[in-house]
């Protein structure tokens, strides 16, 4: 347990396990780095796992200042990160909003992802209609957790069940510099990842199923798992399942020179 100060002065709380070469996952929005106990053992057995709460989230900082929520804000978070703990290159990857965000943190910083972990994940919109619509939903949700506090987190999924956090107005402030979004640039980034790349996606995700097709079929060579019975997030729901698809692929990729 650590915590990394950010030049705008966030303290991000982290956490690293294991030795090996390194994968940094980002949990979903509203949720927290505790989403991924179940896979520390599997994955630190032979890889330096960093896991993280971003800013809002957690034991992370909630700052005041709306303008210190964003994309590339996160982006520059999971490059501190990495750099914090000596890795060049890493394997990244995330659930849901942290997935999107290791696909954009992969736009800005390609040399330095060894592979792309994508799970229960949207790509963004290229059509501006349905982006807004996305974000008509993520202000929604900012509003909820303004009015309601952080009680509102009991009703959703499990990932978010079992968060603790400390601020209700962090949330909200990442729902909206965070969760929204401002341009296809993520999307449009699909065909040009070059990264080995796997899609895993709960069977009852069903907001989500179409867009891992979406991406699997857009990421050159990319690898597509469906974990049955799981729903949105399908490493707590079937760990096991999960865990073996996973540490398939890791083991399939090549081993670092």
């Amino acid at each position: 347990m650590a915590t990394l100060k950010r030049d705008d002065g966030v303290s991000l709380y982290y956490e690293v396990h294991g030795q090996g070469p390194a994968i940094l996952l980002t949990h979903g929005y509203s949720a927290t780095s505790q989403m991924w106990v179940g896979q520390v053992a599997p994955l630190a057995q032979d890889h330096t796992l960093v896991t993280w709460d971003m800013r809002g989230h957690g034991r992370s900082d909630s700052p005041g200042d709306p303008a210190l929520y964003s994309e590339a804000a996160t982006v520059a978070d999971m490059a501190a990160l990495l750099d914090a703990v000596g890795a060049e290159t890493a394997i990244v990857g995330g659930l849901s909003l942290g997935g999107y965000m290791s696909l954009a943190f992969n736009r800005v910083h390609p040399e330095r992802v060894r592979a792309l972990l994508i799970i229960d994940t949207g790509p963004g919109y290229k059509n501006d209609e349905a982006r807004e619509g996305w974000n008509r939903n993520a202000l929604r949700t900012a509003e909820r957790y303004e009015t309601d506090g952080l009680a509102w987190l009991a009703g959703g999924t499990s990932e978010r069940r079992t968060a603790q956090h400390t601020s209700a107005k962090g949330l909200a402030l990442a729902a909206r510099g965070m969760l929204t979004q401002s341009n296809a640039g993520v999307i449009s980034s699909l065909p040009d990842i070059r990264a080995p790349s796997i899609v895993v996606v709960g069977s009852e995700d069903t907001p989500f199923l179409a867009a891992s097709d979406y991406m699997a079929s857009k990421i050159p060579g990319a690898q597509k798992v469906v974990i049955e019975g799981a729903g949105h997030a399908a490493n707590i729901d079937k760990p096991k399942a999960f865990n073996a698809a996973i540490l398939g692929f890791l083991k399939d990729l090549k081993t670092p020179a």
